[in-house]
């Protein structure tokens, strides 16, 4: 029977980003599945904002749905890898081993996050100008600057302010599935100082970093990243 990989995307992306990885890993005889997580993509869109857990509800049962008669492989990167932590500590006899690629599972309580809850807030009042979308982006990217909410519209707003506050610091030490994390040095979205907490937290780990690699890891660095795979499968 065919080991399976399932593969979750990082925030406001795609599976298509990892597609060149999917054919690439399939090669050895692993079935990858990649679905896309809602709200990204036309067909997708949200119905009303989500909360993390609802993204977890949502995986456990696509999971389910796939029929998976073994453990098997989850791999996750940055929000993504969240997710595929979270549901690992919730079903450790499902997964035989988690990948955290750049994972977004540390939410530090900074002041650019406070101040982007309180803007959020006030630039709602403005709505209803007619150019209000670019108003909201201005704004954003002069007070914000660096931030994913500068691209999230629609209901993707309040999503993504429900999504920063899952800080998985408290609970990582609590995951015992075998983990590999994997990171990349010159990473300024999630600093490698988050994945090499994890990895102490996480204390069935190894730790794999790709020198020269910033956050997007399976566009830019997708060789590396498929050896360290299949390496550890």
């Amino acid at each position: 029977m065919a080991q399976n990989l399932i593969i979750l995307h990082g925030w406001q992306s795609s599976k298509e980003k990892w597609q060149a990885i999917k054919e690439e890993i399939e090669k050895k005889g692993i079935r990858v599945i990649a679905p896309d997580l809602p709200g990204f993509k036309e067909g997708t869109r949200l119905s009303k904002p989500w909360t993390f857990d609802d993204y977890i509800a949502w995986l456990t049962n696509f999971i389910s749905s796939e029929n998976l008669s073994e453990p098997f492989f989850l791999l996750g990167h940055s929000f993504g890898g969240a997710l595929a932590a979270k549901y690992a500590l919730q079903n450790p006899s499902r997964v035989g081993k988690l990948f955290l690629v750049a994972a977004s599972c540390v939410r530090r309580k900074t002041l650019k996050r406070r101040v982007l809850a309180y803007f959020s807030k006030f630039i709602k009042k403005f709505s209803f100008l007619p150019l209000y979308s670019l108003f909201r982006k201005a704004t954003y990217k002069f007070i914000i600057r660096n931030s994913d909410y500068i691209h999230a519209e629609g209901f993707l707003e309040d999503t993504y302010l429900n999504v920063i506050k899952e800080d998985l610091s408290p609970v990582l030490h609590s995951i015992h599935v075998p983990t590999v994390i994997i990171w990349g040095d010159k990473d300024d979205t999630t600093p490698i100082r988050d994945g090499r907490f994890i990895s102490k937290e996480i204390a069935n780990s190894k730790f794999e970093l790709i020198h020269g690699a910033d956050h997007r890891l399976n566009t830019k660095n997708p060789d590396e990243l498929v050896k360290i795979v299949l390496r550890n499968i």
